[in-house]
């Protein structure tokens, strides 16, 4: 009855038996591996794996006992998490997470997040919650992310230290000392400068405006009503004016740093002028001015490089201050000398100036003027009264000048670095690289020496009286006639139409060559072309006369002025028909004379060179010859009164012959004063010259002249003695009248 259950019920446990002897030999192979490194777990008895957040060299699973797991950099580029905007990622021992840039904190406080979409951060105001290390000097301003420390209004950055940064410290504004010019004594200044110390020692920065205004109406005190100041030297008002205006510009500087955000303009009631703009630094172009001048700046040029304190920019109009730079001298710039000598075909010897506008003195917080990046652009008003002069007469035009400062000498006026952009009836527009004290001049420039110019008016009127006594007297004494006398006339009229006209006409008062110039410079090239013509003639005849001996009158009289005339006339025609054509050559921009355009002056400067030439061979001729001459006439003569003779001659010769015109071809530079000096008074002084040598040094011309005297001697002494015996009879019959007279 149990025996077939049994059985299977033995079956039954004989298996289980079986089975779990089997899983106790499968533990037994697969038992964990003891040497598994940290931070890893045990896959089997020969297997490791690395935890999250490690990794090893093998890879997940490793096998060798060397490999070791290591953390992994989640925050290590390529990004494999994103934290969002103004947060971090901080890696951690096996993980990471996310914290807010420093400056920003989550909107829940907490420290950390794990993703960007937990991202809450915000900006974090260090200034109110105490966060910052601003000095007590300072005020503390939330930035994006940050703070700054700023000075108060009327406070500036202590040296070696930046507005702005978190380690500013400040300082009150201080005015500034200001001590007079050296050397100067003047009771007016010295008052000046008194008031400025009081002003000085009274200082609040609370009150800038007001020391501003009381600065400028001392100004204006001291420049109205100078006083002594006026009977400086010229030195001494300009070194005043220079300490002035670098002065105002310091002071007007330093106490615009008390401003923030600000502009003030303030018109004193001498006239003077302060316009004044504070803003912080930017970019981009702005406009500062006021009546009397205005500006186009860039605010990067003003603020300066690597400046964050608020950028000042000034404009002080002083119109006064022209009675302390009176008669002050313009430096040209080589480039504007070199166009004007080449305008005027002269060389310029400075100029005199008159002033247009107010003395307008720029000043910025940037300090480093003297090359700006950007050129700044001016309109300056011209003052009331030189409107009238809007017509300039010639070699006058306006300039765009600077105050530059020369050391002990005070300084004189510059044009380097600025240009005139336009012209208006009331106002120029200019431009200019570099910043200083500007104003709009006229200059009339000076473009021949003024000793030149006397010694050649001086010089051609003597001349000119010489000349017409030599004329007189060729044409009235008659033991002198023939045709050497002929010459020497004819040259003489040459010589005296032509300076007469040159004294008259030769300055182009209108600046522009018009009919009446034109028509003087044809004149003086025909007359002085015949003058020297006539100069060729003499040379001839005083080769036949020592050299060949020629006994004979000369040439016909017809012949010589053919020559001395027509020669002339057929080059100023040809020069003419030039001139028609090119329309220039008679007259330029200064004189009534021939322009070197186009080589026109060789019309005069040829035919003269080719005549000064001849001549000068036969001057050395002759001189040779009479040398010899003197030798054999009477070779007794005492060689002290030889060598004075010859000396006498050759010197006349040489003004009669024009070989003193050598000087002026030799004068390739006009500069060259000492062959300007030499060429001027020589030839100046022709006419004197030839008077003595024809005249006065001619004995029969001096017997002419003692004859003539005499007559006019005699005829006043017969006048005379005609008076007195009239009057002595007439005293007589007086006497006798008076007993009759009595009588009655």
């Amino acid at each position: 009855m149990g025996g077939p259950h049994h059985g299977v019920f033995l079956l039954f446990h004989v298996l289980c038996v079986s089975l779990t002897l089997l899983e106790v030999g499968v533990q037994s192979t697969n038992a964990c591996a003891r040497w598994c490194p940290p931070n890893s777990s045990c896959v089997n008895s020969t297997a490791c794996r690395c935890l999250p957040g490690f990794s090893a060299s093998s890879g997940e699973v490793f096998t060798s006992p060397s490999d070791s797991c290591d953390d992994i950099n989640e925050c290590a580029p390529p990004l494999a998490v994103s934290c969002g905007k103004y947060a971090d990622c901080q890696n951690t021992e096996g993980g990471y997470h996310c914290t807010c840039i420093p400056g920003y904190e989550l909107a829940s406080g907490a420290p950390t997040f794990r993703n960007e979409s937990e991202n809450t951060c915000k900006d974090k105001d260090e200034c109110s919650s105490g966060e910052h290390h601003c000095h007590n000097s300072t005020i503390c301003t939330n930035t994006v992310g940050s703070y700054a420390c700023h000075c108060r209004r009327g406070w500036v950055p202590k040296p070696g230290f930046q507005n702005k940064k978190n380690t500013t410290v400040c300082e009150e504004v201080s005015f500034p000392t200001w001590t007079p010019p050296p050397g100067i004594k003047s009771q007016s200044l010295s008052l000046f400068f008194e008031r400025v110390q009081n002003m000085r020692r009274d200082f609040k920065a609370d009150l800038t405006q007001k020391t501003m205004k009381d600065l400028i109406m001392s100004l204006d005190d001291l420049l109205k009503t100078p006083g002594d100041l006026e009977a400086l030297n010229l030195s001494s008002r300009h070194q005043t004016a220079t300490s002035l205006l670098t002065g105002l510009e310091e002071i007007l500087r330093t106490l615009g740093k008390a401003f923030s955000n600000d502009s003030f303009t303030f018109y004193s009631p001498g006239g003077t002028v302060l316009s004044l703009v504070v803003q912080e630094p930017g970019s981009g172009n702005i406009t500062v001015g006021q009546s009397h001048a205005r500006m186009l700046l860039d605010w990067a040029v003003a603020a300066g490089a690597g400046k964050s304190d608020p950028t000042v920019v000034g404009i002080l109009s002083i119109p006064n201050m022209q009675k302390l730079l009176s008669n002050s001298s313009l430096d040209l710039d080589l480039e504007k000398k070199a166009k004007l000598e080449e305008c005027y075909e002269s060389s310029v010897h400075g100029a005199q100036l008159r002033l247009l506008s107010a003395v307008n003195s720029v000043f910025l917080s940037n300090t480093n003027t003297d090359k700006l990046d950007s050129p700044v652009t001016f309109a300056f008003s011209h003052l009331p009264g030189t409107q009238e002069q809007k017509e300039h007469g010639p070699r006058e035009e306006r300039i765009c000048a600077f105050w530059k400062h020369d050391g002990s000498n005070g300084g004189h006026w510059a044009t380097s670095g600025c240009r005139i952009l336009g012209n208006g009836n009331d106002s120029t527009t200019c431009q200019c690289n570099h910043l200083s004290s500007f104003a709009i001049l006229v200059a009339h420039y000076n473009v021949e020496d003024p000793k030149l110019a006397l010694i050649t008016k001086v010089g051609l009127s003597l001349s000119l009286v010489c000349l017409l006594l030599c004329i007189l007297t060729f044409l009235l004494v008659r033991p002198i006639q023939g045709s050497r006398t002929t010459v020497h006339l004819h040259l003489c009229i040459c010589l005296f139409v032509g300076s007469a006209i040159f004294l008259a006409g030769i300055e182009n008062e209108g600046g522009q060559v018009g009919l009446r110039c034109s028509l003087v410079a044809g004149l003086l090239h025909y007359w002085f072309l015949a003058a020297f013509c006539w100069m060729s003639l003499e040379g001839m005849e005083l080769y036949f006369l020592v050299v060949r001996v020629f006994q004979g009158q000369g040439l016909r009289k017809r012949w010589l002025c053919l020559i001395g005339y027509g020669v002339p006339l057929v080059i100023v025609v040809i020069s003419a028909i030039f001139a028609a054509i090119y329309k220039e050559g008679y007259g330029n921009a200064l004189y009534c004379w021939l322009s070197h355009k186009h080589g026109f002056h060789w019309s005069f400067q040829g035919p003269v060179t080719f005549i000064v030439l001849c001549n000068a061979v036969i001057f050395v001729t002759t001189v040779w010859k009479l040398t010899q001459k003197f030798s054999e006439i009477n070779p007794d003569i005492k060689k002290l009164k030889k060598a004075r003779v010859l000396t006498i001659t050759a010197i006349a010769q040489l003004f009669v012959l024009g070989c003193t015109w050598v000087f002026g071809l030799l004068l390739f530079d006009p500069r060259s004063w000492v062959l300007s000096y030499i060429f001027t008074i020589l030839n100046c002084l022709q006419g004197f010259f030839l008077f003595l040598l024809y005249c006065l040094l001619n004995k029969k011309v001096r017997e002419e002249y003692r004859k003539w005297a005499c007559m006019v001697t005699r005829n006043k002494y017969s006048e005379f003695a005609t008076t007195t015996s009239a009057s002595s009879s007439s005293h007589s019959q007086t006497r006798a009248l008076r007993p009759s007279q009595s009588g009655m």
